[in-house]
């Protein structure tokens, strides 16, 4: 069994909101789907943090989750800025049940664990928030983002994190969600949000003890990359 990664997914099968007018984005799906089916088994796990889907509504993402549905292996996905579908736990959880996509799990203030790791996350928010209404949400996702540990912690196994923005930016970061990640000894970090010429200044390195890695498709070239081996 393997876990990989790969965020920023962004499918639009029921809208209008093509991304292949960005630079790297043509043929995406296709792309896409033919290195999950390459790489990807029906025991393996695949982390997508964040931006699954255009849809405005679970509805209008029914034919996005079928898409992730039918590729292999078990799929986790949480929260990014563009994922206007998103609704209460209670609701996307009947939503996927009612519809027969057992492959796919919410993470949202709760925690996963997969073989002898621990899989653990939040959205989090933008690391050079300043405004009243920024430090509201930031405050909650990083509570968040604690009570993931914390339920991950009594799985018992390493923790892996996923974010969707990244928490650190250069010289620049999130001090809510590091002091989360300081506080519970997290060593790996994984993030999306970031495209194109944005990608040049992610942080693909050790700060502070943890290893943050920049896992959005695009950046990887639409091929879901492998964490961890059991």
């Amino acid at each position: 069994m393997s876990i990989f990664a790969i965020g920023d997914t962004h499918l639009s099968f029921s809208t209008d909101k093509p991304m292949d007018i960005f630079g790297g984005w043509t043929d995406y799906v296709s792309r896409l789907k033919a290195n999950w089916e390459k790489l990807v088994k029906e025991d393996d796990t695949v982390i997508i943090p964040g931006d699954i889907s255009w849809a405005m509504s679970l509805e209008e993402a029914e034919e996005d989750f079928r898409f992730l549905h039918n590729l292999p292996g078990k799929k986790i996905i949480l929260k990014g800025n563009h994922d206007y579908w998103w609704n209460t736990r209670r609701k996307m959880d009947a939503f996927l049940e009612e519809k027969g996509f057992t492959s796919i799990q919410i993470l949202h203030n709760n925690a996963y664990k997969v073989g002898d790791y621990v899989i653990c996350g939040s959205r989090g928010w933008f690391y050079d928030a300043q405004t009243g209404h920024d430090e509201k949400v930031i405050a909650r996702e990083a509570a968040r983002l604690d009570f993931s540990i914390c339920e991950g912690e009594k799985l018992e196994g390493e923790i892996i994190v996923f974010l969707h923005y990244p928490p650190v930016m250069q010289n620049e970061s999130c001090e809510e969600i590091m002091n989360v990640l300081r506080s519970h000894g997290i060593k790996r970090c994984f993030y999306g949000h970031l495209h194109g010429g944005s990608c040049l200044y992610a942080v693909q390195e050790s700060v502070e003890g943890v290893k943050f890695s920049l896992v959005s498709a695009d950046f990887l070239e639409f091929c879901p990359r492998i964490i961890e081996k059991f």
